[in-house]
């Protein structure tokens, strides 16, 4: 079994439990030990940024140290806001001199420099072989039109993220998803901001993004979106301007049917008959009509 270091961060037990409890699954089934971090803390990455310049380095840096003490050299991290977080720290450590003594200063213990923050996503398509992602599937995702949705964190900047995947067209999501027997659809807004933390301060912004989204998504022939971040989830998840068949209290322009989104974990977990029945209902725009109707789940 492999072993890494897990950073859940703040969502995976709280408004992404769903990317929390279909992860947990499906590394299990494919026999990736994830050990948690110990007293990790939020990252930051949805408002430190507006409190003092040095934070969102810190606040991840520290997360870092933590991760040393799992003695484990790689650390994966299901989200891509807090993937993006702790690649910058990890830069930071290695390269800023000043900043690395003063974490060291405060925290008490020196960066030994080994732990590699990794995306899962990145773990999934780098460590796991063709033969391992696709002999798991019991339930092929066959019929299911799907758009993979990366989001504008998750492979940018690549002087962070390392080039795991191309930052502007990214393959690996596509490549999971038609391991699983999903139609992937090709399409141009792969990497384009949802607007992000605006979601509670501009929805007006994010209404139109989200907006734009979708109705590209439905355009390009697909049914549903794929992602591996939990702020896309609740942008696009709770921001589409037509909900369960009824529009929402403003303007009608965009002519879509809603549009479900999933994490791209549960994509798997479902095409490896894994039990994720439950966490389906907490989606905003109901994905359960379409998974019967191409076959996945019965009910």
């Amino acid at each position: 079994m492999k072993r890494y270091a897990f950073y859940p961060g703040c969502t995976l037990h709280s408004t992404g439990v769903e990317f929390g409890v279909s992860s947990e699954l499906v590394c299990e089934r494919l026999g990736l030990e994830m050990v948690e971090i110990p007293d990790w803390n939020c990252c930051g990455a949805s408002s430190a940024h507006s409190m003092k310049a040095e934070l969102t380095l810190a606040l991840p840096a520290r997360n870092l140290v933590k991760a040393q003490e799992t003695g484990l050299e790689d650390l994966a991290i299901p989200c891509a806001a807090c993937y993006s977080r702790l690649a910058a720290a990890g830069k930071a450590l290695g390269e800023d001199g000043g900043f690395r003594g003063r974490m060291e200063e405060v925290l008490g213990v020196k960066w030994a420099g080994r732990v590699r923050p990794r995306s899962l996503l990145e773990v999934m398509v780098g460590d796991v072989s063709r033969e391992e992602l696709a002999g798991a599937v019991r339930k092929p995702l066959e019929g299911f039109k799907v758009a993979s949705y990366y989001g504008c964190l998750l492979v940018r900047p690549p002087e962070y993220t390392g080039r795991w995947d191309d930052p502007e067209h990214p393959q690996s999501m596509d490549y999971v998803l038609g391991l699983l027997g999903a139609e992937v659809v090709p399409w141009s807004y792969g990497v384009d901001c949802c607007g992000g933390s605006l979601t509670l301060n501009r929805s007006d912004v994010v209404v139109h993004l989200v907006d734009r989204l979708a109705r590209a998504a439905r355009e390009a022939g697909a049914e549903a979106l794929a992602t591996a971040c939990p702020m896309c989830m609740a942008n696009v998840d709770g921001r589409q301007l037509y909900r369960g068949g009824r529009p929402l209290p403003r303007p009608a322009k965009a002519g879509y049917e809603p549009v479900p989104i999933f994490y791209f974990t549960e994509l798997m977990a479902l095409a490896y008959g894994l039990p994720v029945g439950k966490v389906l209902g907490r989606h905003m725009v109901d994905p359960r009509p379409l998974l019967k109707r191409v076959g996945v789940i019965e009910r």
